[in-house]
């Protein structure tokens, strides 16, 4: 199921972290995936310390198996992992989202923030696929049928052939990435986002970024699937270049923060995030996250975090299909001369 190696150096960090820290490696199998939910009370499938780096194997939101086949797409080109997990799990629900883990961090205690630092992201398969249903989507009445459609891949150029004449860069980031909601929430759809992160589909969200989620359960219990190629803000079809990806993270808690919403930075910004029902109500959540950012962090007045917002800050939808919709707030580091 994983390996465990020993590092045998401290990191550079000027975070609090172990000097010795463990490198692990995990497997996407039908033990070691959840299907379709976040829960306080799912069994971790691995569990590690503050600190630690894991390399995570992960799904995607494809079509099964033998559509894939049918799709064109070579039998030797689909995961094995992806015909053993749709043979075998039966525990489904009440989403879609295959996810590998659960993984606990010892030391997560709900109050605490855990700080996940996405290292490294690897595309695994030469293809991406996307997807739209009957019923679905952001213009479910315009489209009332299904269609797949096969991206080719060139890993080597970072490019997405999407049709002759149309190449897509990759960005390859994952779509899902969250830890267990409070225990009273139950078994989470994995679809919508909310206060555990989960399904933000935040593009931003490529290698060198960290993303901060608010601890609500013992270990945290940290689930990562969805992987995409790449996608633009909105998702409107509500697939974007979906395919198999393995990233690697290092989890690094901090005690007793206390951060209600989730939060993310980039070498080049910081971002906040709204998700909410409401794409008014999830823009007022994300630029009140934003306001309150610049004067805790940065010292401002609100008078003049608002007025900074306003005059130097985007604020972009991230996506409108995931029951609730999410906008993020991304101010850039560029402004801060001091």
């Amino acid at each position: 199921m994983f390996t465990r190696s020993i590092l045998l150096a401290c990191f550079s960090l000027s975070l609090p972290v172990a000097c010795y820290a463990s490198d692990y490696t995990l497997s996407a199998t039908p033990s070691t995936v959840a299907w379709g939910y976040y829960s306080a009370k799912a069994k971790p499938v691995l569990s590690i310390h503050s600190g630690d780096i894991v390399h995570v194997e992960t799904s995607c939101a494809c079509p099964p198996p033998e559509r894939l086949e049918q799709l064109g797409i070579k039998p030797s080109d689909i995961p094995q992992f992806y015909r053993d997990v749709y043979e075998k799990v039966t525990d489904k629900g009440p989403g879609g989202h295959i996810l590998t883990g659960p993984i606990a961090i010892e030391e997560a205690e709900p109050g605490d923030v855990l700080e996940v630092r996405v290292l490294k992201i690897d595309m695994n398969t030469p293809f991406a696929v996307n997807s739209f249903g009957a019923g679905r989507g952001f213009l479910p009445d315009d489209f009332p049928y299904g269609r797949n459609r096969v991206i080719p891949l060139d890993r080597e150029k970072m490019i997405a052939h999407f049709s002759p004449g149309i190449d897509i860069p990759l960005h390859p980031f994952f779509g899902s990435m969250g830890v267990a909601p409070p225990e009273s929430a139950g078994r989470y759809n994995s679809a919508p986002p909310w206060m555990h992160a989960g399904n933000m589909d935040n593009k931003e969200l490529v290698a060198g970024t960290t993303l901060y989620i608010p601890v609500q359960a013992k270990g945290a219990l940290f689930e990562v699937g969805d992987g995409h190629a790449g996608q633009g803000n909105g998702e409107v079809d509500i697939t974007a270049m979906e395919t198999f990806l393995t990233g690697t993270f290092q989890f690094i808690v901090h005690k007793n923060q206390h951060l209600l919403w989730p939060s993310a930075e980039t070498p080049t910004a910081y971002i906040a995030m709204g998700f909410n029902e409401d794409l008014k109500q999830a823009t007022e959540m994300a630029v009140r996250n934003m306001i309150d950012f610049l004067v805790t962090e940065k010292n401002l007045t609100r008078d003049e975090a608002y007025m900074l917002t306003s005059v130097a800050i985007d604020v972009d939808i991230t996506q409108l299909v995931d029951g609730k919709v999410g906008v993020h707030a991304i101010c850039p580091k560029a402004i801060f001369t001091k």
